[in-house]
């Protein structure tokens, strides 16, 4: 078929066509919004869930969705690199600016630019935020970054209600923010909360986002819901691998699909993947069980040159030799004490470092004590079929 009209879109956070099983998300969403709004207090988002399964894509979604409703959005990636309160100087005079223009501030705005200033007069760097005010004092100036951050996003919340809208931050791989950076967001939005100020925060992160939130603050689990962003069900995943086609006038044998799902195991970028070279192979306009069985292989060797084989590259022998110990071990979760025994040692304290650097890199994750998963699906077959791992004696 036209290679020119594939409506399939496997990248990372390119939004596909349809945008199957994510209704009960973008309801509550704009739920929050509304109430946010009307100045009632609503918990923020903080999205979790396995590489491929779409966080960041939903997250661009809602980013449109807060715009649309008159809200100013904020949106970042979070690195190990990121400077976190240089970052939040730079969104919120974004949105500040959004709201009330240099020049024509009103007084609320005018407060909230003021504190801006003071607490950008504390950054190493300085961050010039382009508006002729006198910097706040006693307010933002403090140099503890929880009470300063507090300060500002409390005056950019008044300045947001003053004219009838609100601010939504939207954080991509938040789990790589420091604990202390988190704990300072965590406190300056319940302050907010507290206030009933319409400024709100949807983070997307990994699936250890919880436990890291109610380590920087033991009331986090009070201030967030925590959506799991998962595989898609069937239907799901029917949706988003036939709707695409049928609008541009080609379809699946019902087989085909299954096939597709059965391999995919409903994971979005798979099935994006899945999709865009089954349409180039296929002559159409119906995908036939042959198009699929044609390009499995391929489809293979594309998630494992550009999905996962990339992520092997960011780690050292010995990080790789852990990975592969936990798939030699069949499927997660992986307890430590086992992985371990896997690699020769008495016990998981002396892999424990390798464990923590392999978690820092997002690699892997602890669902609970003990235990370890990885962040990637499907990567325990990839990696058993491309890194084995030679088996030691049980010590």
């Amino acid at each position: 078929m036209d290679a020119v009209r594939n409506p399939y879109t496997p990248g990372a956070g390119s939004r596909p066509p349809v945008l199957s099983g994510r209704d009960a998300q973008l309801d509550a969403f704009r739920i929050l919004l509304e109430r946010l709004r009307l100045g009632r207090p609503e918990k923020s988002l903080l999205m979790t869930g396995l590489r491929g399964v779409g966080k960041t894509v939903l997250l661009g979604t809602l980013d449109g969705i807060a715009e649309e409703a008159g809200f100013r959005t904020a949106s970042a990636e979070i690195t190990h690199e990121t400077d976190f309160s240089t970052l939040m100087a730079r969104l919120t005079r974004r949105a500040l600016l959004s709201l009330s223009p240099a020049g024509r501030l009103q007084a609320r705005a005018r407060r909230a630019a003021a504190v801006l200033k003071a607490f950008t007069l504390r950054l190493p760097d300085g961050v010039e935020i382009g508006i002729d005010v006198e910097a706040a004092v006693g307010r933002g100036d403090s140099g503890n970054l929880a009470d300063d951050l507090a300060d500002v996003l409390v005056e950019l919340g008044n300045a947001a209600a003053d004219h009838h809208s609100g601010v939504v931050f939207l954080f991509d791989e938040i789990q790589f923010l420091g604990r202390r950076e988190f704990e300072a967001l965590i406190s300056s939005l319940h302050q907010c909360t507290q206030r009933n100020l319409p400024v709100t925060l949807v983070g997307a992160g990994l699936p250890q986002l919880p436990a890291l939130a109610g380590a920087a603050k033991s009331y986090a689990e009070r201030m967030f819901d925590f959506p799991v962003i998962d595989r898609l069900d069937e239907t799901a995943a029917s949706g988003a691998l036939e709707l695409p086609a049928a609008a541009e006038g080609a379809g699946f044998e019902p087989e085909a699909t299954r096939r597709v799902i059965e391999f995919t195991d409903g994971y979005p970028y798979f099935l994006q993947e899945y999709g865009k070279h089954v349409w180039n192979i296929a002559a159409g306009p119906v995908i036939a069980v042959a198009d699929v069985a044609q390009a499995e292989p391929i489809v293979r060797l594309q998630l494992d040159d550009n999905f996962f084989r990339v992520r092997v590259a960011r780690t050292t022998a010995a990080e790789l030799a852990y990975l592969s110990a936990m798939a030699d071990l069949g499927d997660g979760p992986y307890r430590s004490g086992d992985i371990a025994v896997r690699l020769g040692r008495s016990g998981p304290e002396g892999v424990a470092p390798t464990r923590s650097r392999l978690i820092d890199k997002g690699l892997i994750f602890s669902p609970s004590y003990g235990l370890n998963e990885f962040t990637v699906p499907a990567f325990a077959d990839f990696l058993r079929r491309n890194y084995p791992h030679p088996r030691r004696a049980t010590r």
